[in-house]
């Protein structure tokens, strides 16, 4: 980026400092991608990477791309506006960089109550400067410092348009600590007592030196970029420093670089047909009760009062809640109360009692809620710990084209094989996802349809597998090309039929769900 591209900041960008006029050649006295940002990193191409999933379309950043777009953001509204770019920065930040929402509340009539909401001053507003005094001579005058009380040089003193002052070694340790330790960086707000004016990035950059903290403010800032602006979204992917930008929020798939998919609107793996919020109550679900629920549902009962998880430790059937506010007595076997049992401890015949009836009764519901639980949970971790094997699959593929290409076989019509597996790995993701999708569902004549439709899918596509798995020879090489193509075609469209009738579902409100909250 040439220099004409930077983002110069004048004095009233940078508070009010008693340090010398800074020397405006400088190269602190500038902040452009280089500054704000981490600049193009190593193997980046750097350019702009358009692509469209199901005719949605949206953008692959590279971090230099990132920096070059908040820059420019910036430059529009500041071009608008005329405030300080440092302000602008603040500014677009308390917005999640929505310029249309800024500018609409920038000329409004509570201009006023938006800078203190953003936690920055005024830019027309001209604050009288009154650094707290300590001793004065008639040829030099000092003052002191309100975090380390030493008596210094107005020259050792600076800080920001609020009015409160310090010296600049504390302003340095204190930026440190903030950047390093609590890894702050738009919203580090000035040290003074019961103070939240936020300090802007030039002040920072004019008073950190360490070239490493340095580096870690720009970092900081990028990434609270992408995080703050709903149009951007990280890739999830681990050592992925890539970004997604959009031009309007959608539960669509995005593709990054790194060849990750995702779901542009949660950020989860693409997981179609099932909706964002259903599949974050899944994974909530699954992290807290996939754990234990097996053992639970073996080896514990509820008590039939007061409803705490009780395990049996010993041989008696005659169990006493320990829950300090219940205390009740009750039979194990039949979950009656203990009282009318008498002595008939190991041939309980009390099954017919309303009430041990009515606790049973409850006990199976738990229980029936926990084995469906299981049910559907089973079935969707199966397909995850599959495609955890998918780099085997592609590598395995990649063996046995080469095998294939030694039978008089040319490099293209081995590509066959590498489809099958992609159709393959689509097919067991939707699988897995529709699981999730059926275990919220209410039975209903569309979910007869839906259920058939994944049953046809979900044989289809343990078929395909198998037929991936078999040895190739010389013998037997066309005929299971022949079934591996037919298979593959017969997947994909399964899938797709199915994924069609879903959304239909949705569109036409077929689906009923089991839990009110969905």
């Amino acid at each position: 980026m040439s220099d004409d591209e930077f983002i110069s900041y004048d004095d009233s960008d940078s508070g009010v400092s008693y340090s010398p006029e800074p020397d405006h050649e400088d190269e602190d006295d500038y902040i452009g991608v280089d500054d704000v940002g981490l600049g193009e990193e190593p193997g980046s191409s750097g350019r702009n990477d358009v692509r469209a999933e199901d005719d949605f379309q949206y953008e692959v950043l590279s971090t230099e791309k990132i920096v070059e777009h908040m820059v420019d953001c910036i430059k529009e509204v500041n071009t608008v506006i005329q405030i300080p770019t440092t302000t602008v920065r603040i500014l677009l930040n308390h917005f999640k960089w929505d310029k249309e929402k800024l500018m609409e509340r920038y000329y409004s009539d509570d201009q006023e109550a938006m800078f203190g909401e953003a936690k920055v001053v005024p830019p027309h507003r001209k604050i009288a400067i009154h650094p707290p005094t300590g001793s004065r001579s008639a040829k030099m005058a000092t003052f002191e410092c309100e975090i380390c009380f030493l008596t210094l040089p107005k020259g050792n003193m600076t800080g920001l348009e609020c009015g409160h002052f310090f010296c600049k070694s504390c302003w340095t340790e204190y930026l440190s600590t903030k950047i390093m330790d609590e890894g702050a960086s738009q919203m580090i707000e000035c040290p003074g007592s019961k103070c939240d004016i936020l300090v802007d990035d030039q002040t920072v950059m004019n008073l950190v030196k360490d070239p490493r903290i340095k580096l870690k403010y720009q970092q900081l800032i990028t990434n609270s970029f992408v995080q703050c602006n709903r149009l951007m979204r990280w890739c999830p992917a681990p050592n992925c420093s890539s970004a997604i930008r959009v031009s309007h929020i959608e539960p669509k798939p995005v593709k990054c670089v790194c060849g990750h998919t995702f779901c542009f609107a949660c950020s989860e793996n693409w997981h179609d047909p099932v909706r964002c919020h259903l599949i974050k109550k899944w994974i909530k679900k699954c992290d807290d009760d996939s754990e234990t629920s097996n053992w639970i549902s073996a080896n514990t009962k509820e008590c039939p009062t007061c409803g705490a998880t009780i395990e049996k430790d010993g041989g008696c059937n005659h169990m006493i809640c320990k829950n300090q506010a219940c205390k009740s007595d009750f039979c194990w076997v039949c979950l009656g109360p203990w009282e009318p049992h008498g002595s008939s401890w190991y041939n309980c015949n009390r099954y017919d009692e309303d009430e041990a009836r009515n606790a049973r009764d409850g006990q199976e519901k738990s229980r029936s809620a926990l084995q469906r639980y299981l049910f559907y949970c089973n079935r969707y971790m199966n397909h995850l710990q599959s495609l955890k094997f998918e780099n085997k699959l592609y590598s395995m593929a990649k063996e046995k084209m080469e095998e294939m290409q030694q039978h008089n076989m040319s490099w293209i019509e081995t590509q066959f094989l590498k489809k099958a597996v992609d159709i393959l790995c689509e097919c067991r993701r939707t699988l897995m996802y529709t699981y999730v999708f059926a275990y919220y569902l209410r039975k209903n004549n569309q979910c007869e349809i839906f259920e058939e439709n994944q049953k046809d899918l979900e044989t289809a596509t343990e078929t395909l597998s198998e037929y991936l798995e078999r040895d190739i020879s010389a013998a037997n090489l066309v005929d299971i090309k022949q079934k591996v193509q037919d298979k593959s075609r017969y997947c994909d469209n399964r899938r797709k039929v199915l994924l069609a009738h879903v959304h239909e579902g949705y569109e036409k409100e077929w689906w009923l769900y089991t839990d009110p909250d969905c």
